[in-house]
């Protein structure tokens, strides 16, 4: 399997396909680079080259004890970078891994960087603090580590089941393969780093970040999305960015990667070309 080796140790799992300009996927949490297989698929043919990791302690990369944290795996996201020498990357980023694209870009430069694309992303803070009144309370992200530490499979069966792809919703009928799919990448990964993982998404303050770049960012999130909420995600990242555009889909789940492959590719692949 290909792999690198972080300045600290870490063998980070990754898929490299094609050529032409780079478009490098970041996953949410908890799964794997498994969740770009039908972008991957789509952008390749479309003569481009696509790479994506497992982010460290989830898939195929170490499950390793520490460094489950935004600094870390946007440290990872550039050793990765740099190791296959990218350049005139597009970086895309779902859910957490909006988050871990958006703190790379800010903290390692722009230099390798063409766009970006942030997808259900959890920027700029998702925990409620006092100054962020509209956040999530504090006890919704502990309640998630609580389900996960009591029955990590039987959560990773809920949650794909319902909220995140929308499958809760009346009329929307639930799709088997999916589920199984999702917890399949969940069940792959290390538990404490999923555990851990979940203060990572949830308590990082990714506003200066946001503020720092200068890139062509896409900002793109469901307004049904009941894991990462619009009103205090996507509405608030856009006007932070530089050179960001907000693109909000009507009824579109969390999971809208997946479930609405055949408009958020095109979508993307607009911007890309654009």
């Amino acid at each position: 399997m290909p792999t690198i080796t972080t300045n600290d140790g870490v063998e980070i799992f990754y898929k490299d396909w094609g050529t032409g300009q780079p478009i490098v996927f970041s996953h949410g949490w908890p799964l794997s680079s498994d969740d770009w297989d039908n972008q991957m698929l789509f952008f390749v043919r479309q003569g481009f080259r696509v790479i994506a990791h497992d982010r460290r302690g989830h898939g195929r990369s170490e499950q390793v004890a520490t460094g489950h944290d935004m600094d870390h795996y946007a440290a990872d996201l550039a050793a990765l970078t740099e190791h296959l020498d990218l350049r005139d990357a597009v970086h895309i980023g779902h859910s957490t891994g909006g988050g871990e694209v958006v703190h790379h870009i800010a903290r390692h430069g722009e230099s390798r960087v063409a766009k970006a694309a942030i997808l259900g992303a959890v920027p700029p803070l998702m925990v409620q603090t006092p100054s962020n009144p509209g956040g999530l309370p504090l006890s919704v992200f502990e309640d998630l580590q609580a389900q996960l530490a009591a029955s990590r499979s039987e959560f990773y069966t809920a949650l794909p089941s319902g909220p995140f792809y929308g499958f809760n919703r009346d009329g929307v009928e639930p799709r088997e393969a999916l589920i199984r799919n999702w917890w399949r990448q969940g069940m792959m990964g290390s538990a404490l780093a999923h555990h851990e993982g979940i203060v990572a998404f949830s308590q990082t303050d990714f506003t200066e970040d946001l503020r720092k770049i200068t890139v062509p960012v896409l900002v793109m999130h469901g307004d049904d999305d009941q894991i990462v909420p619009i009103a205090d995600s996507a509405l608030l990242s856009a006007p932070l960015l530089k050179n960001g555009t907000l693109k909000v889909y009507e009824g579109f789940p969390h999971g809208m990667p997946t479930t609405h492959a055949d408009v958020i590719n095109a979508d993307l692949l607009e911007f890309i070309r654009s």
